[in-house]
């Protein structure tokens, strides 16, 4: 089993829940964080006064998928997710060592 963690620009949240609903993922998780990096934030004007966003908004996504699915789903949110402009996010697979559904005590890949 794997971990997927990706970064993704908000406005691009539909297009990529769209695509993984597709190739028959039925679950991630969706927090809003902040973060820098080759981007390391943007100066904008707020009434008449210009100021920095040290930290640009960004999407983190978490899916855990079979191990057989982890390429197809990256392939997925890369395609999906990609703008060609700077700040369009990072993939990260891990291995998951166990997992378990709480509601039926399901464990491993029968839990995805």
């Amino acid at each position: 089993m794997k971990l997927i963690i990706a970064t993704i620009k908000p406005f691009k949240l539909d297009d990529v829940r769209e695509a993984l609903v597709g190739i028959g993922i039925r679950g991630m998780m969706v927090n809003e964080i902040k973060g820098f990096g080759t981007q390391s934030g943007h100066t904008e004007i707020y009434r008449g006064a210009e100021y920095t966003v040290n930290f640009v908004p960004k999407i983190k996504l978490e899916i855990a998928v079979p191990s057989a699915m982890a390429d197809q789903v990256v392939d997925t949110i890369a395609t999906s997710a990609r703008t060609g402009k700077i700040g369009d996010g990072k993939i990260f697979v891990l291995d998951i060592a166990q997992a378990m559904r709480v509601r039926t005590g399901e464990t491993n890949e029968d839990a995805l």
